[in-house]
């Protein structure tokens, strides 16, 4: 029988609202400044895409969207409610992956995906249906049985996507997902994201590559270390 999550639900924005809402949001560490104050919307379905060089604040505006650290400006809303990591609901509605999953060693790849859906809820039956289906999506079922330090760089990532995809998602934040593939298994990903947001997940992403950005994003911010440059809607 499958555990009944005990977990509140985050509802809906009122009004038709956007599901992610930055405004004026920055962040500092003492005298030094990791994200110059910026603002942003993204509703049900979209794909904001976070452009800029390195150090210019994506992967901490990712954190702050995700509830990972305070912002020092500004305000964040998440389904209407400011982000905080240690809110079950909060986790039981957006998946991050910002940095490498933690993984086990004697866990093969599909043992992780189907431990997954198990945390979530999932009956056996269809925790190993979704495993096998996000196998095939991301073309990981050949290597099903390997365990995640018998996997390729290029491979590990589509593990740690796999893993960020596996959780239930209304909210997205994924930090350079094509990062360490080859141009076709970032089609792949390209293709699984606009799945996603087609079944109205909003997206956040910071990607250094153009063809995935074209792809996805229906909205570019991108970030200097002095500011802004361009403004989502």
């Amino acid at each position: 029988m499958a555990r009944r999550s005990r977990t509140r639900s985050l509802p809906s924005p009122s009004g038709g609202g956007p599901v992610v809402r930055a405004e004026e949001v920055g962040a500092a560490e003492g005298e030094v400044e990791l994200l110059s104050p910026v603002s942003l919307r993204v509703d049900a379905g979209e794909v904001l895409a976070l452009r800029g060089h390195n150090g210019s604040g994506k992967t901490t505006l990712l954190r702050l969207l995700a509830g990972l650290r305070r912002p020092s400006t500004g305000s964040i809303e998440v389904l209407g409610h400011a982000p905080d990591d240690r809110d079950p609901a909060l986790r039981a509605a957006l998946a991050a992956l910002i940095g490498p999953p933690q993984t086990a060693r004697d866990l093969t790849v599909r043992e992780h995906l189907r431990f997954l859906g198990a945390t979530w809820g999932r009956a056996a039956g269809p925790a190993q249906e979704e495993a096998d289906a996000l196998l095939e999506e991301l073309a990981l079922s050949s290597l099903a049985a390997r365990f995640p330090h018998e996997l390729s760089s290029g491979q590990s990532q589509l593990l740690a996507l796999a893993l960020t995809l596996g959780r239930p998602s209304r909210v997205l934040l994924l930090d350079e997902p094509e990062q360490r593939l080859d141009p076709d298994r970032v089609t792949l990903v390209a293709d699984a994201l606009r799945a996603r947001a087609g079944a109205g997940a909003a997206i956040v992403l910071a990607s250094h590559s153009p063809a995935l950005v074209d792809s996805l994003a229906t909205a570019e911010l991108t970030l200097t270390a002095a500011g802004t440059v361009g403004a989502a809607r």
